[in-house]
C-alpha cells in the first residue's frame, strides 16, 4: 500500500516537474486561449429568457350529473393526468404553427423559405428557443429565450393564450358531432310527440275519450231519458267502441315519450354545453415578463470553461510529444 502511495506521489511530482519545465508554452496557449475566449464571449449574442407559468385545470367541461361534479370541480387544480396533457398540447404543431406564423419565426431566424431543409431547421431553432417542463408542484413552466427580450415575453404569453385557443378547438372535433346526434334525436323524439299529440287530438275532435270518459258515456248512456240523449251518447260510444284502443295506445306512446324526453334533456343539455361553450383550461399563475437581464452566455464561465479547456489540452499534449520523443529513443 504505501509502495503504491510513493508511486503516485513520485508521477505527481513528476507531473509538475514537467509542468514547470514547460511553463513558457503552458502559459502562452492558455493566455491566448484567455484571451480569444474573452473576445468570442463578447461576440456572443446575448439571450433574454422570459418564463410563464400556468396549472392545467381539473376538468374542462360544465357538468349536469351530479356525481361529475363531485368527482371534478372547475374550481379545482389539475394532477399529473392533466399537466401531461397539457405539456402535449403545449408540444404540439398545433400551437408550433400558429406561433411561427403570428411572429413570422422563418424571418426571425434568419431561414430561407427557398430552403430544402427550412422545416427542419426551423424545428432545431424552435426546440432550443422554446422550451416546456413540468414543476416539481404539477405546474408548466413555459421558458422562451431569444435575442430579442421582448419578443420573448410576447411568444410565452401568446402560448399561454393559445391553450385555451387549441384545447377548445379539439374539444369541439369531438363534442359538435355528438351534440349534432344528440340534436337529431331530441328532435325525433319531438316530433314523434308531435305526431302523436295531433293524432289525439283528432280523435278527441271526432269524440273519442279516455277509458275513464268512456266510463262516464256509458254511465251518462243508461241515466239518459229522452231519445235524442240516447242516441247522442249511443254514436259517441259506437266512435269510443271503434277508435278506443288506438286512442289508449296513443296515450301510452306519448307517456313513453314525455319520460324519454325527460330523462334524455340532461344529456341534451350537456352535449349542447360542450359544443358551444368556450372554456379556460389552465390557471396563470405567472405571466412572462421582459427580462431586464441577459440569461445567457455567462461571460465568466465560458471564459474559465475555455481558458481550463486549453490548459488541459497543451499539457496532455506536451505529455504525448515527451512520450514519443521517449519512444523513438528506444526504438
Amino acid at each position: 500500500m504505501s509502495e503504491n502511495n510513493n508511486g503516485l506521489r513520485q508521477e505527481s511530482q513528476n507531473l509538475l516537474i514537467f509542468i514547470w519545465q514547460k511553463r513558457k508554452i503552458i502559459l502562452i496557449v492558455s493566455a491566448l486561449a484567455f484571451v480569444a475566449s474573452i473576445i468570442v464571449s463578447l461576440l456572443m449574442t446575448p439571450m433574454f429568457k422570459s418564463t410563464a407559468i400556468v396549472f392545467p385545470t381539473a376538468t374542462s367541461t360544465v357538468s349536469f350529473s351530479e356525481q361529475r361534479n363531485a368527482k371534478a370541480s372547475s374550481m379545482d387544480f389539475g394532477e399529473e393526468e392533466q399537466a401531461e396533457q397539457l405539456l402535449q398540447i403545449l408540444q404540439s404543431s398545433r400551437i408550433r404553427n400558429r406561433i411561427v406564423q403570428r411572429f413570422n419565426l422563418f424571418e426571425h431566424y434568419e431561414i430561407g423559405m427557398d430552403d430544402p431543409n427550412k422545416n427542419f431547421k426551423l424545428g432545431k431553432e424552435y426546440n432550443s428557443h422554446i422550451q416546456f417542463s413540468r414543476t416539481r408542484y404539477g405546474s408548466i413552466e413555459i421558458d422562451v429565450s431569444d435575442r430579442d427580450k421582448e419578443l420573448a415575453a410576447e411568444i410565452a404569453n401568446k402560448i399561454v393564450q393559445l391553450i385555451d385557443t387549441v384545447k377548445n378547438e379539439m374539444i369541439k372535433e369531438r363534442t359538435l358531432p355528438a351534440f349534432d346526434i344528440n340534436k337529431r334525436k331530441k328532435q325525433m323524439l319531438e316530433d314523434e310527440m308531435a305526431e302523436i299529440l295531433l293524432e289525439m287530438d283528432s280523435l278527441s275532435q271526432m269524440g273519442v275519450v279516455s277509458i275513464e270518459g268512456r266510463a262516464n258515456l256509458f254511465s251518462a248512456y243508461n241515466q239518459s231519458k229522452n231519445p235524442e240523449d240516447r242516441n247522442f251518447f249511443k254514436k259517441q260510444i259506437d266512435k269510443n267502441l271503434i277508435y278506443g284502443a288506438r286512442f289508449d295506445g296513443l296515450e301510452n306512446l306519448r307517456d313513453e315519450r314525455i319520460i324519454k324526453l325527460t330523462k334524455f334533456e340532461d344529456s341534451y343539455e350537456q352535449s349542447e354545453s360542450d359544443a358551444n361553450a368556450l372554456f379556460n383550461h389552465k390557471f396563470v399563475v405567472e405571466d412572462a415578463v421582459v427580462a431586464d437581464k441577459k440569461d445567457k452566455p455567462k461571460r465568466m464561465i465560458v471564459v474559465f470553461i475555455s481558458t481550463m479547456g486549453a490548459f488541459f489540452f497543451i499539457v496532455f499534449a506536451l505529455l504525448v510529444k515527451e512520450r514519443i520523443a521517449e519512444l523513438r529513443k528506444v526504438a
